[in-house]
């Protein structure tokens, strides 16, 4: 269940619109894209990862219901991000007035933007380097909190805007600071549950 990272420029440059009609010509693979081009074909998730992201996304996704702040997505929504590639996060959340601010019809594509938060998830196949890599990469792109999950090591990578990223060894909960006021995670419970 390894994430596969294909360099195309031999034979091509995988702009973002060929990789739009990739996807959509594939919709049964989770398809990203790095600003060089390259194509990274993701694997599906083994149970454990898909469930805690389940139950991540449940708790944003109430969460926000209650406070209606912004629009919360799940691991199947792409995201082209300012730099030039195409990103699925295992969990974003936008706020309201930059889904408003989009139109109707570029909603229903790829959004042209970078969430203000994001989650990553470690799956047992993925490496520490690389999606700390990829993690990063949303923060230069505008991210303004995200956080990178190993639920092997029960570590939890805190990014924030304009900070050096915090690591915490097995926290019992993740607040959702000034981006998500209010929102908490009992990170402990999930990894347990």
């Amino acid at each position: 269940m390894t994430a596969l990272t294909l360099d195309l420029t031999p034979l091509m440059t995988l702009t973002r619109e060929d990789f739009i009609r990739l996807c959509a010509a594939n919709p049964e693979l989770k398809l990203e894209r790095t600003a060089q081009g390259e194509l990274i074909i993701m694997a599906p998730t083994g149970g454990e990862t898909g469930h805690w992201n389940a139950e991540i996304t449940t708790d944003l996704t109430l969460w926000n219901r209650q406070v209606g702040k912004g629009k919360s997505f799940d691991s199947s929504t792409g995201f082209s991000l300012p730099s030039g590639s195409d990103r699925s996060p295992d969990l974003a959340w936008i706020p309201i007035e930059k889904w408003e601010a989009l139109d109707p019809e570029v909603r229903q594509g790829f959004l042209p933007l970078c969430p203000d938060f994001v989650v990553e998830i470690l799956s047992p196949t993925d490496s520490w380097g690389q999606t700390q890599a990829k993690m990063q990469e949303y923060m230069d792109n505008g991210c303004r909190l995200g956080w990178l999950l190993d639920p092997k090591t029960r570590r939890v990578m805190i990014y924030r805007e304009g900070q050096a990223p915090q690591l915490l060894e097995d926290p019992e909960m993740l607040s959702g600071e000034a981006v998500l006021p209010g929102f908490t995670l009992p990170i402990r419970k999930i990894w347990s549950a």
